[in-house]
């Protein structure tokens, strides 16, 4: 089958292969073949070493499609059953899964940083995440694949998977934004502009997308924003829209230093920011004990969304059949597996919400 694969962490490009295969699933895995894949700045992060990422990998972590086969073990899905990949599955015996805390489960995690998924030109490859949705199929643990209604269009069950569920998830699972609130939020991307349709759904009064490329602020004010600006303008925007002491609730959907810094900064005393971007290992923040203490702000991590992807993404789905979500209008471009390059290039110049790679029947 055809595969996107990664040869070295700091490649700028990735290669199209042909000559690839899945490895054999066991007992409790099942076999998807993949419908609609998310290019998702993750996969920036893992192709220059700020997520971690063993190679040769095939990349690719947000998608949907449909199971093909299925392990000896699993009883409770069967071929021809639509699902939608879940980057972090809950194993649902560990201590983070008992807790009410799946998103931070490891069990997966841990075996997607050793176990090769694939096999390309006779050699081993790891799949992103344990997953590799940039292949026309990839073996998956039972957990990571979650069913869906068959009537659920792919591109839009393959958004869930990963940006919609992280943005919407940070404004209704962790900072669980009440009516009435103001929110801003640094960075409209796909999961910035999910976090922003959340916090009109949260019924806030104020929500005001931050971004430094203009093209996005119209698109941001389109997804439910009150108003858009750039970061060296959002005081003066904050102070004509009455939140001149500071937002309720701070987002920094970016994972880097100074958008964490600004996000703190946008907050009012006692408010909260939330950190959903996903930052280098090496990147450090600086707070001061002072500050820390007089601001009593809220300074909130929320990786996938807090999400429960067994609940959650039956919710996203149920907030889209009703009308409240727009998925399919965030897609801004639709590509083929060869044409990979062209978006990851599109999506390091900064102009595009979400691409989708979509294969063929």
């Amino acid at each position: 089958m055809q595969a996107a694969i990664l040869d070295a962490t700091g490649a700028d490009t990735v290669r199209v292969r042909d000559d690839v295969t899945t490895v054999e699933p066991g007992p409790r895995e099942v076999t998807v073949r993949i419908r609609a894949g998310g290019i998702c700045h993750s996969d920036l992060s893992a192709m220059n070493g700020t997520l971690p990422q063993p190679v040769p990998a095939v990349l690719g972590h947000e998608a949907a499609g449909e199971i093909v086969a299925v392990g000896a073990a699993v009883t409770d899905l069967a071929a021809g059953d639509h699902v939608i990949v879940a980057w972090i599955p809950p194993c649902g015996a560990c201590r983070s899964c008992l807790r009410g805390q799946p998103f931070l489960c490891t069990v997966h995690v841990k075996q997607a940083l050793t176990r090769p998924r694939f096999v390309v030109g006779g050699r081993p490859a790891f799949g992103m995440a344990g997953c590799g949705t940039w292949a026309e199929e990839v073996v998956l643990p039972r957990e990571g694949a979650v069913r869906i209604d068959p009537d659920v269009p792919f591109d839009v069950a393959a958004l869930v998977g990963c940006g919609v569920m992280t943005g919407v998830g940070a404004v209704m699972n962790t900072a669980a934004v009440e009516p009435g609130a103001s929110v801003v939020v640094f960075g409209c991307g796909g999961v910035g502009i999910s976090a922003i349709q959340a916090a009109r759904l949260s019924g806030a009064s104020v929500i005001v997308g931050v971004d430094p490329v203009p093209a996005k602020h119209a698109l941001a004010r389109r997804f439910g924003a009150t108003a858009a600006t750039s970061p060296d303008h959002l005081p003066a925007v904050a102070a004509e829209l009455g939140a001149g002491k500071g937002f309720d609730y701070a987002f920094e959907v970016v994972g880097r230093p100074e958008t964490v810094r600004a996000a703190w900064a946008a907050a009012r005393r006692g408010g909260t920011v939330v950190i959903v971007g996903a930052g280098s290992p090496d990147q450090q923040v600086s707070f001061s004990n002072a500050e820390l203490l007089f601001d009593s702000k809220r300074l909130l991590p929320s990786l996938y969304g807090s999400a429960d992807v067994r609940r959650d993404y039956d919710r996203v789905l149920s907030l889209w059949r009703a009308g409240h979500l727009d998925l399919a209008g965030m897609i801004s471009r639709r590509l083929t597996l060869a044409e990979v390059n062209d978006g990851l290039r599109a999506l390091r110049g900064g102009e595009v919400i979400r691409q989708l790679i979509v294969f063929e029947d």
